[in-house]
């Protein structure tokens, strides 16, 4: 090798401040993490160190309950309906205060219900005494309280049905106490439960039509008498017809008494009972399903009638018989159909 030819080896120092840039900055978010935990220790060291006994067996009780239970408490923390052991005073109020008494707010309730409906009894009372037509009807007037609230049964009588014989329609007195009483039952908050009843004696050919859907239709055409009176339509409830379940007489089931429509001013448990029957149901298949369903095949047999409600023959004097025939038939015994 020449001797010009010699390979020179430079090394180049560099002048460097602090760390390389593998490690930058991390180290001061180690840090601040750190002081985070350490500051949120010391807070619950500090908010243990002023809690008082009870709270602190109420936090106690809260760590030992599952959790899907402790994320749904009671009304109040604490308090006797939340599900975490221990109960005790409702941290929300301070010493001094009176905590409420669920059993005397219910309590409190039902007077104040008791009272609306005493009043509500006093002014149908008044209503059917000032109106001289009312006032003769009032034998079939029947009021009293009941379990489910406040009830007004309007009855039959042998010589002045509610309605026609056999039929729906309501005749002119029933029709002036049911919109007589309509803007009293409108003035109270509660909802209207209206049932129709009829007696043991069934139809003599009423074939698809029998007491049940006299009943109903009987209660409904109440409902509608209730609503041409002044009843908001929404007050309604519910709507049933009881054919000849219940009885009013129980000794005679063909009493004309037990011809009868039961409107029922409901009491708040009572709506709620009702409200919740149709609540929380559990589809027995997806309801989705049921837009995609294909259509069903012709069906072979003869289809149901629409259930009709057998005409009903007026009644009528018999015509005078001769001396050497036979007197015809009543047309009325012909239709013996009263209910």
């Amino acid at each position: 090798m020449k001797p010009g030819n010699t390979h020179v080896i430079r090394v180049k120092k560099r002048g460097g401040h602090g760390h390389g840039g593998g490690h930058g900055g991390s180290w001061k978010i180690a840090y601040a993490d750190f002081m985070t935990a350490m500051m949120a220790f010391f807070l619950v060291m500090w908010l243990i160190s002023i809690s008082s006994p009870q709270e602190l067996t109420q936090i106690a009780e809260y760590f030992r309950t599952p959790l899907k239970t402790a994320i749904n408490p009671g009304t109040k923390t604490g308090d006797a309906t939340n599900p975490i052991p221990g109960g005790g005073k409702d941290i929300i109020y301070k010493d001094g205060d009176t905590l409420p008494d669920p059993d005397s707010m219910q309590e409190e309730q039902g007077q104040d219900e008791a009272g609306r409906f005493e009043k509500l009894k006093q002014d149908l009372e008044q209503a059917i005494l000032k109106d001289p037509r009312l006032n003769e009807l009032k034998p079939h007037l029947l009021i009293d309280t009941t379990d489910d609230g406040l009830r007004i049964q309007i009855v039959d009588s042998a010589n002045r049905p509610m309605f026609m014989v056999g039929s729906t329609h309501v005749e002119p007195y029933m029709r002036d106490i049911l919109r007589a009483i309509a803007p009293i039952l409108n003035d109270v908050p509660n909802r209207i439960s209206i049932s129709g009843h009829t007696d043991d004696l069934p139809y003599a050919n009423g074939g698809n039509y029998s007491n049940w859907e006299l009943s109903a239709e009987r209660a409904n055409a109440s409902r509608r008498e209730l609503v041409r009176g002044g009843m908001a339509e929404d007050k309604i409830l519910r709507v049933v017809g009881m054919a000849s379940s219940i009885h009013l007489d129980k000794k005679d089931g063909f009493a004309p008494v037990n011809r009868r429509i039961s409107i029922i001013v409901l009491n708040e448990s009572e709506m709620a009972n009702i409200l919740h029957e149709y609540e929380g149901a559990v589809p027995v298949t997806d309801l989705q399903q049921l837009k995609h369903l294909p259509p069903l095949p012709p069906h072979s047999e003869t289809p149901v009638p629409p259930v009709i409600p057998p005409e009903v023959v007026p009644e009528t004097a018999p015509e005078p018989a001769a001396p050497d025939q036979t007197p015809p038939q009543s047309s009325a015994a012909a239709a013996d159909t009263t209910q």
